[in-house]
């Protein structure tokens, strides 16, 4: 008998669906002929998930006592005795009770599955053994029932059932996951947003390796030796030399930028075994790749580049990590070296060469740069190239009626000229080509390199030192001028500095970054020393590539006690020290300011939450208390036998109780509704509906109070796009406001019309207003004007009122009542033209838990 296939629902968070979807594939198999019998389902009291079992066969559960306790489990034996085609087995981890065949239920199923039985079976992903730790990081709570990983993954299908935190939390926040009373626990504590999120994010790749085990069974199986870029998957090569940590964390650092992404580290070695690597050092760099998630690998090959490519390409490899040849320069003009060999042979891989401390640095002699730019330095020789020539032909046909002394002074103009020009080498050059062309053209005797008057030697020697002399004096000239532009260009660059200090957000990265700009650097870094460890340190911000350390910095600026500027990229000039430390300077005083700002942000929430907590301890302890205590004595002074009350005391008593459990009802109706705007929990179901059936049906809500109000809607108004039981809560709000503030026989006006795309209903009172100043404060939680300390009522009702509109869609404005008074405007959105007719809806409420219907009045 050929053993059963195991198909498995993986359930991302508890509630997605997945006992829902196997007993869908359940019945689809049962309408298609095959043999289904449901061994055992927890439907939780869910309605639709019992529907799905109605149609199937159950199998009876075996009854079993421990400790005095009755439990039903799994009839594995009966099971196996019915034989069917397909068993639907639910909750794969559960734990049997003592006194059962097998310990855990997955044992069950493994039995089942030996007696050639089809199973369908659900699990969550945080009852997974290998996941158990990092769930309760995340949620807090420890899963006592697990699963061996290698069960599911032995699983012929295993198909994953999700859903977004968002839709997740609707659907607990509507009553379909659990009861009521642990609705609100749930929300706030395991059914986080961030637990759920991590939650997925969990179960798709655990669910991603296993489909990696399939494809890689499957390309094995068809010989296919291509890469096939379906993952990132980053291999560093290992030499057992000193780079290796660095080539390892930048090939972390790759492969976490590509979430996911696997790491694998490789070395080759040898077949002779004669190869000189250091397995001390190579054992550290396992441990380092090891600590940092990857893998490590050792092969053999004596063609070090083609080994390495065969290994990259047998485990799918999109990356591959190398670090620069340590070899010097006569070795490398040899042959192209392992880095140049991969790249050229590498195909679809992307090749990374990563420079490091151990290659050798390159040949870069430093000097001094010119004063003058290269182009006058040309312009110079050129001039001293055409000046000396024409001067020499020029003085040769007049050298009968000049004296030496002429010619020296001329020679000396054209230094001169050529200094001014091209700088100090052009007019040195000049002065000594000069000179030369003195002693043979024009000191005697003429033609020859001989002097014969001691009082020409002097002229031409003094004719060099002058010549000499004026070129430096031009070249220091130009250095000082090209000083005082840099450093107007430093003042320049500082004051946009600290103006950036003053209006930046992000100051210190800003600065940072315009830094990196003017220097032409590749990263620039400020860096914090731990308290607890000084030789370690923390990124405070980051510009650049890739962010170095102090042992990698080219350029480091310490700029205070703890704190220290890190800079990679060309060699700065020492004058720029200057400028840099006063860069440090501001960073530093940017990073008090953000830090500063930020703790003040901090401590705002708590403020405002304080702030709330309290308004609402003293708000709620009288607007709850009174109530309760007015129907409290209502009904005690009704249940007293002793006193007999007329029908008309008993009745005054009656509606006493019935008016202070209204507004009690009132009350919380706001408090529930606050709470779910501001936990996004609220449940709309937008539908067509008609002003002139909704006004009435909300001042019905009222009760008699509301019988004065006045109802102005025309019948023609276009139906608006909203949800009945939020609209009415609104409108009762509203009008519940303004006859609070309504003067004694002036009925309080409700109007509609329609402007644009917009229906708009107003509210109408003739009491005193509200300041302009103050409008925008009345639609704040707990707040009443002129009540600053909250002790006449709790203040949600125009809180709530704009919330759920704004949720529909819609808003609500205050506005000045013609001859005083205020005036509430909702505004709500119209249907969109479709051909249809007015309908007339009759809704239960969602959120309120009473009928709403649309009725005219």
């Amino acid at each position: 008998m050929s053993r059963g296939r195991l198909r498995i629902y993986l359930g991302a968070a508890p509630g997605v669906g997945k006992t829902y979807a196997m007993l869908g594939e359940g019945r689809r198999r049962a309408e298609r002929g095959a043999d289904v019998v449901v061994g055992l389902v927890e439907t939780h009291a869910r309605p639709k998930t019992a529907e799905m079992v109605a149609d199937l066969e159950v199998l009876p559960r075996r009854e079993l006592s421990y400790r005095g306790v009755a439990f039903a489990e799994l009839d594995t034996d009966a099971l196996i005795a019915r034989h069917p085609e397909v068993a639907l087995i639910d909750e794969l981890a559960h734990t049997n009770v003592p006194g059962s065949v097998h310990t855990k239920r997955w044992q069950d199923v493994d039995a089942i599955l030996d007696a050639g039985i089809d199973v369908i079976t659900t699990v969550n992903i945080q009852h997974l053994e290998s996941l158990n730790d990092v769930v309760e990081d995340i949620t807090g709570v420890k899963q006592r029932e697990t699963v061996p990983d290698e069960v599911v993954r032995r699983a012929d299908q295993v198909e994953i059932v999700d859903m977004t935190a968002e839709a997740l939390r609707r659907r607990m926040a509507h009553g379909n996951i659990y009861p009521p009373d642990r609705i609100d626990a749930a929300l706030g504590r395991y059914f986080r947003v961030g637990n759920l999120t991590a939650l997925r994010e969990l179960a798709l790749l655990w669910l991603a390796d296993k489909v990696d085990d399939q494809l890689d069974r499957y390309r094995a199986e068809h010989n296919i030796s291509g890469t096939w870029e379906t993952r990132e998957r980053v291999v560093v090569a290992l030499t057992g030399g000193p780079e290796g940590e660095t080539l390892i964390r930048r090939a972390a650092r790759i492969a976490e930028r590509a979430r996911g992404a696997d790491l694998l580290a490789v070395h080759v070695g040898r077949t002779d075994g004669l190869a000189g690597a250091d397995r001390a050092m190579l054992s550290t760099q396992r441990q380092l790749v090891e600590g940092l998630g990857g893998s490590y690998h050792d092969v053999i090959g004596d063609d070090v580049p083609r080994a390495l490519l065969e290994f990259a390409t047998g485990v799918n490899a999109t990356q591959l990590v190398l670090g620069t040849s340590r070899r010097g320069r006569f070795a490398r003009a040899l042959s192209a070296g392992v880095g140049a060999t991969v790249t050229a042979r590498s195909g679809t891989i992307d090749v990374h060469l990563v420079t490091h401390d151990a290659a050798p640095p390159p040949r870069t002699p430093r000097r001094t740069p010119p004063a003058l730019s290269r182009r006058r330095q040309v312009s110079g020789f050129t001039t001293a190239l055409i000046g000396l020539p024409a001067l020499t032909v020029a003085l040769s046909h007049v050298r009968t009626h000049i004296a030496l002394s002429s010619d020296i002074m001329l020679f000396l103009m054209l230094v001169v000229a050529v200094a001014l020009i091209g700088g100090l080498w052009p007019a040195l050059t000049t002065a000594l080509v000069g000179s030369a062309l003195l002693n043979y053209w024009f000191t005697p005797p003429i033609h020859k390199w001989t002097i014969s008057h001691h009082d020409n030697l002097l002229g031409i020697t003094a004719y060099v030192c002058v010549a000499i002399a004026v070129s430096a004096v031009v070249d220091l000239a130009a250095r000082r001028a090209r000083d005082a532009t840099r450093a107007g260009a430093d003042a320049e660059i500082l004051a946009s500095l600290a103006d950036a200090v003053l209006r930046g957000e992000r100051a210190v990265t800003d600065l940072l970054t315009r830094l990196r700009e003017i220097y032409a650097l590749s990263s620039v870094a400020l860096l914090e020393r731990q308290p607890d460890a000084p030789s370690s340190w923390s990124v405070v911000a980051c510009a650049g590539e890739e962010c170095p350390t102090p042992a990698q910095a080219d350029t480091e600026v310490a700029v205070a006690d703890n704190l220290v500027l890190v800079l990679r990229g060309p060699a700065l000039p020492a004058g720029s020290r200057r400028v840099l430390e006063a860069f440090g300077a501001q960073t530093v005083l940017a990073l008090r300011q953000q830090r500063l700002t930020e703790a003040a942000e901090a401590t705002e929430p708590l403020l405002r939450a304080d702030q709330v907590r309290r308004a609402l301890l003293s708000a709620v302890s009288h607007d709850l208390r009174t109530p309760l205590a007015s129907a409290r004595a209502a009904v005690q002074s009704l249940r007293d036998d002793s006193i007999v009350w007329q029908p008309e005391e008993r009745g005054e008593l009656l509606a006493t109780a019935h008016e202070s459990l209204d507004r009690l009802d009132g009350l919380v109706a706001n408090l529930l509704d606050m709470s779910r705007l501001q936990s996004d929990a609220l449940g709309l179901v937008p539908v067509p509906l008609a002003v002139e059936d909704v006004v009435p049906h909300a001042l019905d809500e009222l009760g008699p109070a509301s019988a004065g109000v006045r109802i102005c809607v025309p019948p023609d108004l276009p139906e608006i796009l909203a949800d009945p039981g939020l609209l009415e809560r609104i409108l009762v709000n509203l009008v519940a406001n303004a006859m609070r503030f309504n003067p004694a026989g002036r009925p309080v006006l409700v109007s509609a019309s329609s402007l644009g795309d917009t229906v708009e209903i107003r509210v109408v009172d003739y009491g005193p207003g509200i300041p302009a100043a103050d409008r925008e404060r009345v639609f704040q939680a707990f707040q009443r004007l002129g009540d600053r300390d909250n002790h006449n009522g709790v203040g949600l009702g125009l809180a709530v009122a704009r919330g759920l509109a704004e949720a529909m869609g819609g808003s609500v404005t205050p506005e000045d009542t013609p001859g005083g008074g205020l005036t509430m405007v909702l505004a709500m959105p119209c249907v969109p033209d479709h051909p249809g007719v007015r309908t007339t809806v009759s809704h239960s409420s969602p959120l309120f838990g009473r009928p709403v219907g649309m009725m005219d009045r």
